[in-house]
């Protein structure tokens, strides 16, 4: 066929007027590097796994805390069937980008054409799987053969090599009857062999950075901030798959999506031993950080592996924690003090939800029918994921400035940019405890959806100068929307939506017939080749070239510090606040949503029904997310401001009546921080006591002093703690107080006769 007609017919199916016609064949601009299709088959289903990794340790087996993962749940995600009905309108053949990470062993049997995911069957539901990440391999050939065959070579060709870790460019074992894992030692019924792999955050970064082919060979820009260079991309739809930049380039170097990997390679933590945790910056000693140094400590090794090896804040270390307990049920599997948790624990607490409804609308297609074990597991992972949440950041307040300081090992928040953010929500009171100001508000606002009113929530005013929001909104440039015009798409293409009207804003033709250089935010996410922003947090020692090589910099780079070449951005953001004139007060929250209103709305108005498969997904999805809670947001952490002073623990107590249980509360606690209670009957005090890491503090209370117990304090601060009075203490008088052991800070000293 002459040239000219394929490069015809390609574009009329960019257009939408061939789709059903071409999504059996993968384009050359969608393929990547890696095991290919058909090249390693059999990959077992995990039910074969549960027989032996599963139902005989609840807490710590692999199989239950794997089976509520989003990792298990991939392929039934409502958002990615409902982005990839977008990316399938957009770029016929897109949707092989989306199955090859969300359902690896559907796709490695050949199931990935269509493209439209329709030839996916409820046995490939289970997402990322158990044989399939133990059958990895590294692409750079340094320890397991893996299949890899030219041109689908997933490294660099050097000696030695420099694999090639992204957009689900993984490279398998052809031994399907062997397991790759961390241990030389195990006892299994099934061959198995070690594999440092598994440890090493590469393995993760196999689809955990995310490059575009399509803009990275395509857009006048490469989809990167840094151009590639001449003679190392095609530029021309439908060029052999040996000229495309997917073939010939790294893929942190083109068509940016996500970055996760690459901003974890570009931290400090990333080469930090476990064991040099002390060393870390005091307010970085605290959440995530601290759990997985703690956790590490029960190898015995002073946080390294149980084995001796060297152990680093990897991503394994914070999303795979070590635990105590057995691989397996069987008798003679040994107990160790470094078994993985395969749970994989990010900050999704609604996906499940959206899931379990689907289900109970029998609309989960694939994967439908779930059972009650893996409700339960979804529950129990919504609490994981909340409770990561939780640990991910600290505020710390110092007059009108606000500290907000990313805990983590890569950005904060970081992963799938689209409807993603975190935000600053402040209430502000007068002394009359009356609302002056809300800054950041979220509640509900009256929309209009294909012509009938509904309510949702969002934040109200994303126009607020009081805002403070952490995004990376994608954007499309003028300069290749002038590229996709000639490539024959339509320049009524809808680039978005007014998002209480739902009225068409900006189309593709508008784009193109703006200025050279303008940009504008769109949720096209396959289209997408540049960034409206990106003022994520950075973690801790991020470094300038690191992030500019790997295209991860802030945006503009000038922010957090502006270190310029050689230097590393600041891991905190300081927010001025600005207190409303007769301020008492002020509430403060760090909210995360991991799905806002204004994508779901995009997801249903965008799909036009041109993929007849995937046409109800955009509706699949907002009814999933309007019924279970629409992806409210989480309180990360929270705050108090009183005239710029930061509130001091206060002890309460609460029906302290002989024979009942009194409540002994404390308010304005570290949130989600330890706080322990203790009480004297000698009297009120002044001593000095040893109080645990908190040193030597002098207590309101008269020795001998007994311990309580202690509780964890929730995300507002407050902690309650139930106390059994005996019945035959009526008449006597208690002094009691607590200690907030996060900044070692007693609360006041309180005496209660007790009823």
């Amino acid at each position: 066929m002459p040239r000219t007609l394929v490069v015809f017919l390609a574009s009329l199916a960019l257009a939408g007027t061939l789709t059903a016609l071409l999504a059996l064949v993968v384009p050359t601009d969608v393929q990547l590097p890696g095991t290919q299709p058909l090249e390693v088959q059999n990959i077992r289903r995990p039910a074969q796994c549960k027989s032996c990794h599963g139902d005989y340790d609840v807490a710590v087996e692999p199989y239950r805390v794997w089976e509520g993962s989003l990792m298990a749940q991939a392929t039934r995600d409502p958002l990615f069937w409902a982005c990839m009905a977008i990316a399938e309108q957009d770029f016929d053949g897109a949707g092989d980008l989306c199955t090859r990470c969300h359902a690896p062993d559907g796709w490695l049997d050949g199931r990935s054409t269509p493209t439209d995911g329709s030839a996916l069957q409820d046995g490939d539901a289970h997402g990322v799987s158990c044989h399939f990440c133990h059958l990895l391999t590294n692409p750079d050939g340094s320890e397991h053969f893996g299949v890899q065959n030219p041109p689908f070579v997933a490294n660099d060709g050097g000696a030695p090599a420099e694999g090639w870790y992204g957009s689900g460019m993984y490279v398998l074992s052809p031994d399907v009857d062997r397991r790759l894992g961390p241990y030389a030692n195990t006892v299994a019924n099934h061959a198995f062999a070690q594999s440092e792999f598994h440890r090493d955050s590469a393995l993760c970064g196999t689809c955990h950075d995310v490059s575009n082919p399509v803009t990275g060979d395509l857009a006048h820009n490469n989809g990167a901030p840094v151009p590639l260079a001449p003679g190392s991309f095609s530029g021309q739809l439908g060029a052999p798959l040996t000229d495309k930049a997917a073939f010939r380039n790294a893929p942190f170097l083109y068509g940016v999506m996500e970055r996760t990997f690459s901003e974890h390679v570009a931290s400090d933590l990333s080469t930090l031993l476990v064991s040099d945790y002390p060393t870390l910056p005091t307010e970085l000693q605290e959440g995530i950080l601290e759990d997985v140094y703690l956790a590490s400590l029960a190898a015995g090794q002073g946080g390294d592996y149980e084995d001796g090896t060297d152990r680093y804040f990897t991503c394994q270390s914070c999303h795979v924690r070590p635990v105590v307990g057995k691989g397996s049920n069987k008798n003679n599997s040994p107990l160790r003090y470094d078994l993985p948790l395969h749970d994989m624990t990010g900050g999704n607490t609604w996906a499940g939800d959206a899931i379990a409804w689907l289900d109970g609308q029998g609309l989960l297609s694939p994967g439908g029918g779930l059972g009650g074990q893996t409700l339960a597991a979804l529950d129990a992972a919504e609490l994981r994921a909340r409770e990561m949440l939780e640990h991910a950041a600290e505020l710390e307040l110092s007059g009108n400035t606000l500290k907000v300081i990313n805990l983590t090992g890569h950005k904060l928040p970081t992963g799938y940019p689209e409807g993603r953010r975190m935000w600053l929500h402040v209430s502000w009171y007068d002394g009359s405890d009356v609302l002056l100001r809300e800054d950041g508000a979220y509640g509900p606002m009256t929309v209009t959806v294909q012509g009938q009113p509904y309510q949702v929530d969002s934040i109200l005013d994303l126009g607020d100068p009081q805002l403070r929001i952490y995004e990376a909104p994608m954007a499309m440039t003028k300069e290749w929307a002038d590229q996709l015009l000639g490539l024959g798409y339509p320049a009524g293409l809808v680039l978005d939506y007014d998002r209480v009207s739902g009225q068409p804003g900006l189309t593709l033709g508008g784009l193109a017939a703006q200025p050279a250089g303008t940009y504008a935010k769109t949720f096209h996410f396959v289209l997408n080749n540049t960034f409206a922003g990106d003022n994520r947090i950075p973690p801790y020692g991020y470094d300038y070239d690191v992030a500019k090589l790997r295209n991860a910099l802030p945006l503009p780079e000038t922010l957090y510090g502006d270190p310029g070449p050689g230097g590393k951005y600041d891991y905190w953001d300081e927010v001025a606040l600005s207190p409303p004139a007769g301020a008492a007060r002020g509430e403060i929250e760090l909210l995360y949503q991991p799905t806002s209103w204004e994508y779901v709305q995009f997801l249903l108005l965008a799909n036009d029904g041109s993929v007849p498969f995937l046409a109800d997904r955009g509706q699949q999805l907002f009814d999933a997310w309007r019924n279970t809670g629409m992806a409210s947001p989480e309180v990360m952490y929270s705050e108090t401001w009183t005239n710029g002073v930061v509130q001091t623990p206060t002890l309460a107590a609460a029906n302290m009546t002989a024979g009942a249980t009194a409540t002994l509360t404390v308010t304005n606690a570290t949130p989600n921080g330890r706080v322990d209670y203790a009480y004297a009957l000698a009297g009120g005090g002044p001593a000095s006591l040893p109080a645990g890491p908190c040193g030597t503090l002098t207590v309101a209370l008269t020795p001998p002093v007994t311990v309580i117990g202690f509780v964890y304090a929730d995300p507002g601060g407050t902690a309650a703690l139930p106390a059994a009075i005996p019945a035959i203490a009526g008449g006597v008088t208690v002094w009691m107080q607590a200690l907030d052991q996060a900044s070692c800070t007693l609360t006041n000293g309180i005496a209660e006769v007790v009823n």
